[in-house]
């Protein structure tokens, strides 16, 4: 087992592939058929993010977070997970969000400022994306013991990025996660950035999985950019915790590779050389040598699958720039399952005040535009 046998202390950090595609740890023995899944949502979704910066350039979706380069931190621990568990995201989960079951269009809907992208399609585990910073990690500790309280066999997994270590809400999270033994498995994308504030100056630890130490409960730092080592690790993780084996810490060991968001200009605080040197790093080249070097990976492949993400992509935006417009339920129906009376009278109200407007607006048109 890699966590049993993982020491926090030393100066390790668990691997599957190198980032020339070799194997340097045992063979996870995964089928043909999940490892081709594995680089087609790595295709789509990087695909996809590099449309959606294009689209916020043309003005048509508004402010947007970047995932490029953390592919494999994500694409990893969400096919360990099982429909059953939980999916508690940040807002930068673009491949987890996908693999999940989350439409292209709600992520398109939500960045272009639309309510509707933020509504969870029935029978999909996930919550809604998450801005402010760290708030997520108590949540989801908290869906996690209820889990316990209700005897149920699942588990909640909770992504946030290294600048949620220094948040309060990270500490709390971690420490009652411990307290309770709850069944979370929490992953920090530790990407070397919290928007311009490096690593380096956010913690004096080491490494970010020592912090587990603290609150009792077992930490690993993975290669995040090796895909095979994160579903792995996660899976791990994931099995221990429905089984009651408390919580684990995972510090997916990524870079960003693109800005911390479209309002953000990353020349501005980190050297070129830097970004280079990650780039040879990058989670889709290093799988792809890993498949062809097990005679999976084809140019004739890669091209069907570019075709596929494409047609899946242009689908998506078609539909979300041709949608209705927007109605007043819209903005009160999906957040709770039954809508307090507060909200009732409040979104009657707002039907109203339309009503009226529309009525003032009828009126002017009659009298050619004059009260």
């Amino acid at each position: 087992m890699v966590l049993d046998n993982f020491d926090l202390l030393a100066d390790d950090m668990f691997q599957c592939l190198d980032k020339d595609g070799n194997l340097v740890a045992e063979d996870p023995g995964l089928e043909d058929s999940m490892l081709k899944d594995m680089y087609w949502w790595m295709v789509l979704a990087r695909m996809a993010d590099e449309k959606a910066l294009s689209l916020q350039r043309q003005g048509r979706i508004g402010t947007f977070a970047p995932s490029k380069g953390q592919e494999a931190a994500q694409i990893g621990p969400a096919m360990a997970m099982s429909s059953k568990d939980w999916f508690f995201p940040a807002f930068r989960e673009l491949a987890a969000y996908l693999i999940r079951g989350i439409p292209l269009e709600n992520v398109l809907l939500y960045f272009m400022g639309d309510p509707r992208g933020n509504i969870i399609p029935d029978g999909i585990n996930n919550l809604p994306i998450y801005v402010p910073v760290g708030t997520q990690v108590p949540q989801a500790v908290g869906a996690a013991h209820a889990m316990t309280l209700r005897n149920e066999k699942n588990a909640v997994v909770c992504f946030f990025g290294d600048g949620a270590t220094s948040e309060g809400d990270f500490h709390e999270g971690l420490n009652f996660s411990g307290v309770m033994n709850a069944p979370v498995v929490f992953i920090c994308q530790n990407n070397q950035w919290a928007i311009s504030v490096p690593r380096s100056r956010q913690s004096a630890s080491r490494t970010l999985a020592q912090k587990a130490l603290a609150y009792g409960i077992r930490g690993i730092q993975v290669d995040g950019n090796d895909v095979l080592a994160m579903y792995v690790v996660c899976k791990e993780a994931l099995e221990r915790a429905r089984r009651g084996g408390g919580p684990t810490l995972i510090e997916a060991y990524t870079y960003r590779l693109s800005m911390h968001t479209t309002a953000d200009d990353p020349t501005r605080y980190r050297k070129e050389g830097e970004l280079k040197e990650w780039m040879e790093r990058d989670p889709l080249i290093r799988f792809k040598k890993y498949l062809t070097s097990r005679g999976i990976w084809t140019d004739e492949w890669q091209d069907r699958l570019e075709g596929e993400a494409k047609s899946v992509i242009d689908k998506a935006i078609d539909t979300v720039e041709n949608m209705d417009p927007l109605m007043p339920g819209d903005l009160f129906e999906h957040m709770f399952e039954e809508m307090p009376a507060y909200l009732r009278d409040q979104l009657e109200y707002l039907k109203k005040c339309l009503d009226e407007r529309e009525i003032e607006e009828d009126a002017e048109e009659i009298q050619g535009g004059f009260p």
